[in-house]
C-alpha cells in the first residue's frame, strides 16, 4: 500500500529486547512504566579503579541456554543479545520467514561490536604472541557480526548489513531498514541495535574523557536527564530488534500492527567529534525532516522519547533542537528520557527507545524521566517527571544523536490516527 506521499507504507509487527530493566519486551515495558531503574554497581568485572563504577547491565542472561555451549563460546556478547532479541521479535510477530526468506532484510547496528573479544585478543597477544589469540576473535569483534548471525539464525537471505553511527546507530538501522522495504528490496526486515561495552576498556575510555556520572554511592539516581545536577551519562548494554513489514504483507497474513513508521530523518552536525552543536540547527532539521516525511505538522506530535543522555551539553542542545523543530507546539508536547532508568545503551539506544516510543503509542502510556528532581532552567520542556501517565498519542518521535555529529529521528503513528490499519 502507498501513503499519500507515494511511498510504500511500513509497519511494526513484532518487537524483542534484552535491557537493563528486563529480558524481554513485556518485562522491560513494565519496568519503564513503573519508573524502575536497572542501574547498579558493575558486576561483570571489578570496577574499583574507575571513576564511574556503575552501569545498566543485562541481568540473568544465559547465552549457553540460548545457543548451546559450543556456539556461545564462539560468539561475542552483542551477537548473543541480538540473536535473543531477534528471536523474540519474530515470535512476537508470528512471522513465518521461510516463504519470504529472499525478501527478508536484517539490519542490526552496534557502536563498537565485540569489544570484549578485541580486549581479550590484545591481552593474549601481549602474553604470548598471536598464537595465543582465539580463532574466534577476528570474526567476533566485527561490528557487522550481529547482523550476519541474526540473518543466519532466522534464515533471512535479503539485504544484510550493519549501521555504525555511535549513539544514533540503532535508530539509523531501523530507519534504513524501512527505506530498504520502501524501495522494494525487501518485504520484511529485522532491524535494531545491540551493544555490550561494559568492559574494562569500554568503561575506561568513557571515564578518560569525563563523560560518565560519578554518583557511585547511589547508582539508581545517577542518570538524571534534563536535571540541574546531572554530571554525565551512565553506560548501559542490551539489544532491541523490531520486525518491519510492508503494510499489505502484514495485512495479508493478519499480523498485529503496533504502529506505522511514517517518518525518518537523518542529518549531520559536521562539527565537533564529541560535542553536539549548541545551536542544534542540524538536530532540529533532522526532526523536521522526519515530520515532513510523515506529512504531519509539529502540532500533531503527542510524545517525544528524547535522546536525553544526562550530560551537560546534550540535554541543553536537544532542548534547543526540539524548540526549533516544534516551535510553539513544544510547550504542550510531553517529553521523557528512559535513559534515566536504563542508562545509555549507545549503539542499541536508538533501537530500544524506538520500541519504547511504539509501546507508548500502542499502550497509551508515557513512561517517565526519573531522577528529574530539579529541572535545568535551560531544559524547560514539558517533562513527564518521576511518574508516567496515561495518554493517547497519535504521533510520537524518538530522537538519537551520536559522537561524530550523527543525528536521527524516527516518527511513528498510531493505527488509530489513519496510519497503518486506520482507514
Amino acid at each position: 500500500m502507498i501513503d499519500p506521499a507515494g511511498r510504500v507504507r511500513v509497519v511494526v509487527t513484532g518487537m524483542g529486547c534484552l535491557s537493563p530493566v528486563g529480558n524481554d519486551r513485556v518485562a522491560t515495558w513494565d519496568a519503564l512504566r513503573a519508573g524502575r531503574s536497572g542501574v547498579a554497581r558493575i558486576v561483570a568485572f571489578d570496577p574499583s579503579d574507575l571513576s564511574s563504577q556503575m552501569a545498566g547491565e543485562v541481568k540473568g542472561f544465559d547465552p549457553v541456554e540460548l545457543l548451546g555451549r559450543k556456539e556461545a563460546r564462539r560468539t561475542s556478547r552483542p551477537v548473543q543479545l541480538a540473536v535473543a532479541a531477534a528471536r523474540q521479535a519474530v515470535a512476537d510477530s508470528r512471522l513465518d520467514l521461510q516463504p519470504v526468506a529472499d525478501q527478508a532484510a536484517v539490519i542490526v547496528a552496534s557502536g563498537v561490536g565485540g569489544l570484549a573479544m578485541a580486549e581479550q585478543a590484545v591481552l593474549a597477544n601481549a602474553r604470548g604472541g598471536y598464537r595465543r589469540i582465539s580463532v574466534y576473535a577476528a570474526a567476533g569483534m566485527l561490528v557487522d557480526m550481529p547482523a550476519g548471525m541474526v540473518a543466519a539464525d532466522v534464515g533471512a537471505r535479503g539485504p544484510n548489513f550493519a549501521v555504525v553511527s555511535a549513539c544514533a546507530s540503532g535508530a539509523h538501522a531501523i530507519g534504513e531498514a524501512a527505506e530498504v522495504i520502501r524501495r522494494g528490496d525487501a518485504l520484511v526486515a529485522l532491524a535494531g541495535g545491540t551493544e555490550a561495552a561494559i568492559t574494562p576498556v569500554g568503561m575506561g575510555m568513557y571515564c578518560a574523557i569525563g563523560a560518565l556520572s560519578r554518583r557511585n554511592g547511589d547508582p539508581e539516581s545517577a542518570s538524571r536527564p534534563f536535571d540541574r545536577d546531572r554530571d554525565g551519562f551512565v553506560a548501559g548494554e542490551g539489544a532491541a530488534v523490531v520486525v518491519l513489514e510492508e503494510l499489505d504483507h502484514a495485512r495479508a497474513r493478519g499480523a498485529t500492527v503496533y504502529a506505522e513508521l511514517v517518518g525518518y530523518g537523518a542529518t549531520s552536525d559536521a562539527g565537533h567529534v564529541t560535542q553536539p552543536d549548541p545551536a542544534a540547527t542540524q538536530a532540529a532539521r533532522c526532526i523536521s525532516l522526519a515530520l515532513r516525511k510523515a506529512g504531519r505538522p509539529p502540532e500533531d506530535v503527542g510524545y517525544v522519547n528524547a535522546h536525553g543522555t544526562s550530560t551537560p551539553l546534550n540535554d541543553v542542545s536537544e532542548t534547543r533542537a526540539l524548540k526549533l523543530a516544534l516551535g510553539d507546539a513544544v510547550d504542550s508536547v510531553p517529553v521523557s528520557s528512559t535513559k534515566s532508568m536504563t542508562g545509555h545503551l549507545t549503539g542499541a539506544a536508538g533501537a530500544l527507545e524506538a520500541m519504547v516510543t511504539i509501546l507508548a503509542i500502542h499502550d497509551g502510556f508515557l513512561p517517565p524521566t526519573v531522577n528529574l528532581d530539579h529541572p535545568d532552567p535551560q531544559c524547560d520542556l514539558h517533562h513527564v517527571a518521576h511518574v508516567g501517565r496515561a495518554a493517547a498519542p497519535m504521533l510520537a518521535i524518538s530522537t538519537s544523536f551520536g559522537f561524530g555529529g550523527h543525528n536521527a529521528c524516527l516518527a511513528f503513528a498510531s493505527i488509530r490516527s489513519g496510519g497503518a490499519d486506520g482507514r
